[in-house]
Parts: structure tokens; C-alpha cells; sequence
């Protein structure tokens, strides 16, 4: 068992140069995230090393929690990209936001221009408890609106582990999978990182995004992977591609 675990690259020896990595909490002291300035820089710099040259950060929005907006998303990201040129750390950084599917998000979708990953691509995640009950109903408005849903880790939705007709739904409905790049390394668990696995097996997988919060994210970044599908992860890897701004 060693011996096959052995052979199996590292997470970080995956990421191909000049990477994008469009889902990430880098931006400081907006959500649960990079805290400081300070913090920022560390993970900025951290992911850049890894072979990123270009950053997406996806701040969340969730109603009574994360009540971002917008416009302070963009004034943030602004604040960041002075923050990195004074250091000196030569990356590109963009904003979008993390859309948690409720029904305030619904209306956020007929009221206001949503931050989109690009072009019309739109990062949306459910509740890890359930999912919404009009979840089908929100995939249809956004797609009426002229977006694209991206589901942010649906490996990691306990309730969908046992039921793999329901990603296949998910798919039939519109929505791209964005696998978090940690759960093939059990960060999140070894249910978590089997679902991931089952995605990518199945080829239900678009993209992977670090998913980055803090230091011990990029730390685990050097553990070596426990899903067998390296091609299929790749592959996810190289379609960030289309993100390049």
C-alpha cells in the first residue's frame, strides 16, 4: 500500500505553469479569507510559486453573513493589486464572487449584475447542510439571465454522496463542476475525496480551483494525491485556460 501511495505525485506538482486559479479567499478581511494585508500577500505569493500567474478571487456572498456587494468586491480587488505592486509580486489578479443558491440570491439575480469568473460564467455553491429547495428553479432563472452556473465542490455535498444520479441532473441542468483541487488529497475527508474521485471517473468534472483560506490550505498543497484519476484532473487544470483575462 505505501509503495502505490508513494508514486503518486504531490498536489502542488500537478499545477501546470502559468495556471489560473479562478476560486480562492485571498482577498483580505472580506470573508472568512485572508484575514489581513499581511495574510494576503503570504497566500498571493504562496499560490504565484505554485506556477499561478493569474488569481480570480471569489469572495462570498451569503445573506446575513457575508453581505458583500459588488461593489466593494471591486474595491477590494483594487486595494489588493496595490498591495501586491507595492510588494512586488508579480501576478494578475481578478474578482468574481461565491453565490450561495438561496432565495436571496434570487434576488440578487433580477435585481443586480452578478461578478462573473468570465465572460457570463457565474461560481454559485449550496448550503453543506441541504440543497435549496428551488435549486432547479434558480439553475433555470440563471441560465434565463443569460449565465452560466459553475457549482463550486459538489464533491464535498454529503447528501449527493449516495445519490449519483443527482450530479448527472446537476449536469443535464446547465451547471459545470468545479472540483476543489484539496479533496484529492483528503483534506476534507475520505468520503469527500471518494465523491471527488467518482467525478472525475465519470468525466463529470470541468474545473479545479484551490479553493484557497489560509496558510494550512497551501500547506497541504504538498501532501500527495489519494484519487487515482490523475488524467482527468489535469485535464480540469488545463480548462481554467479559458479564464485568462
Amino acid at each position: 500500500m505505501f509503495s502505490i501511495f508513494k508514486s503518486r505525485p504531490t498536489l502542488r506538482e500537478l499545477i501546470p505553469a502559468d495556471h489560473i486559479d479562478f476560486h480562492s479567499h485571498v482577498l483580505p478581511g472580506i470573508d472568512d479569507g485572508a484575514k489581513t494585508a499581511e495574510h494576503t500577500l503570504a497566500l498571493v505569493e504562496s499560490l504565484r510559486e505554485m506556477g499561478c500567474s493569474q488569481l480570480i478571487a471569489t469572495p462570498h456572498i451569503m445573506h446575513s453573513v457575508w453581505d458583500n456587494s459588488p461593489a466593494n468586491i471591486l474595491e477590494k480587488r483594487d486595494e489588493t493589486r496595490a498591495l501586491l505592486k507595492q510588494a512586488g509580486i508579480d501576478i494578475k489578479i481578478e474578482a468574481a464572487a461565491e453565490y450561495l443558491m438561496d432565495s436571496f440570491f434570487v434576488q440578487r439575480l433580477k435585481s443586480e449584475k452578478l461578478l462573473c469568473v468570465h465572460d457570463n460564467f457565474v461560481l454559485v455553491e449550496m448550503s453543506y447542510i441541504n440543497p435549496p429547495i428551488q435549486l432547479y428553479d434558480i439553475l433555470f432563472e440563471m441560465q434565463l439571465e443569460g449565465y452560466i452556473p459553475i457549482l463550486a465542490h459538489p464533491e464535498r455535498y454529503a447528501f449527493y454522496h449516495n445519490k449519483a444520479k443527482e450530479y448527472q441532473k446537476l449536469k443535464d441542468a446547465g451547471c459545470r463542476f468545479q472540483l476543489n483541487l484539496l479533496s484529492c488529497i483528503g483534506y476534507y475527508g475520505k468520503d469527500v475525496a471518494n465523491a471527488a474521485e467518482r467525478l472525475l471517473e465519470t468525466g463529470l468534472v470541468d474545473f479545479a480551483g484551490s479553493d484557497v483560506h489560509h496558510s494550512r490550505h497551501v500547506e497541504a498543497f504538498s501532501k500527495k494525491l489519494v484519487v487515482k484519476s490523475h488524467k482527468a484532473l489535469s485535464k480540469a487544470l488545463e480548462n481554467n485556460q479559458q479564464f485568462r483575462f
